[in-house]
């Protein structure tokens, strides 16, 4: 599962997990540190968790310089998922253990809160991987070129492959279309696939052509089956895989050109 439908808005899971995880840890050091007698202690694990994103936010820039030096202000945009995890996690630890050497008054509280979240976000993450499906689901969509059925396995042929999930009434694939089409065309060597969610063959034509968007390989989804089977019920959802046809990453919302050339510098060098 990859995102958490709250009605008409759907959120991604992660963000939602470190969330809860910085809560459960901030009350369990600040009830520690009340019960000792000595100031909350929970502070300092949300200046911790807000040092470990901005460290693991740098990490991942910088390791993918070449993709955000051509669309600079994506840098800033935190949307696009881009991140470290071990530079954030070193981060944090550092500045946990920085507070706890200053103030040896909230070093178990500090423990003991940072071991309560910690747990929990790593037992959430392990459980995210355990039921998200490695592999494409056995289903068949209809190509629009063609009206045939076409079956996602099929179209990869060995090369990493780009699945988008998208809708021409939502705002954001609307907005991120352009840079998928724009991929497409610069990287034949990925295979980029886009499944429309919940709309006919004639809604999807004309959106495509009153955008001026030549798009190889775009499939029809009128049932919206492939969304619950990734675990997204959100558009758009970005679903990348490798060579081996391996799920290696999934992102809900919008990504930038910079975002998308950076996970695709992993499975298409």
């Amino acid at each position: 599962m990859t995102a958490l439908s709250l009605g008409p808005v759907a959120l991604p899971v992660m963000p939602v997990l470190l969330a809860v995880a910085l809560l459960l840890g901030a009350w369990v050091a600040d009830r520690q540190s009340a019960r000792a007698g000595h100031a909350a202690a929970g502070s300092a694990l949300v200046q911790a968790v807000g040092w470990g994103l901005l460290a693991a936010r740098l990490v991942h820039v910088g390791g993918h310089w070449v993709a955000y030096q051509a669309e600079p202000l994506a840098m800033l945009d935190l949307r696009d998922g881009g991140w470290h995890t071990g530079a954030g996690v070193g981060a944090a630890l550092a500045w946990v253990a920085w507070r706890a050497w200053r103030q040896p008054a909230w070093r178990r509280a500090l423990a003991g809160g940072a071991a309560a979240g910690g747990l929990l976000w790593a037992g959430g993450m392990a459980g995210l991987a355990a039921f998200t499906p490695r592999e494409l689901p056995s289903l068949a969509f209809t190509d629009l070129a063609t009206g045939r059925p076409v079956a996602l396995q099929g179209l990869a042929s060995g090369r990493p492959m780009v699945i988008n999930l998208w809708a021409s009434w939502c705002g954001p694939c609307r907005r991120e279309m352009p840079v998928l089409a724009a991929a497409q065309a610069r990287q034949p060597e990925v295979t980029f696939v886009f499944v429309n969610q919940g709309e006919d063959a004639a809604t999807v034509r004309r959106y495509l052509q009153a955008q001026g968007l030549a798009l190889e390989h775009v499939l029809l989804d009128p049932g919206s089956q492939l969304g619950p089977a990734l675990g997204s019920r959100g558009l758009p959802t970005t679903v990348i895989l490798d060579r081996q046809g391996r799920r290696v990453d999934t992102h809900l919302g919008p990504l930038s050109g910079a975002a998308l050339a950076a996970r695709l510098q992993g499975v298409a060098p």
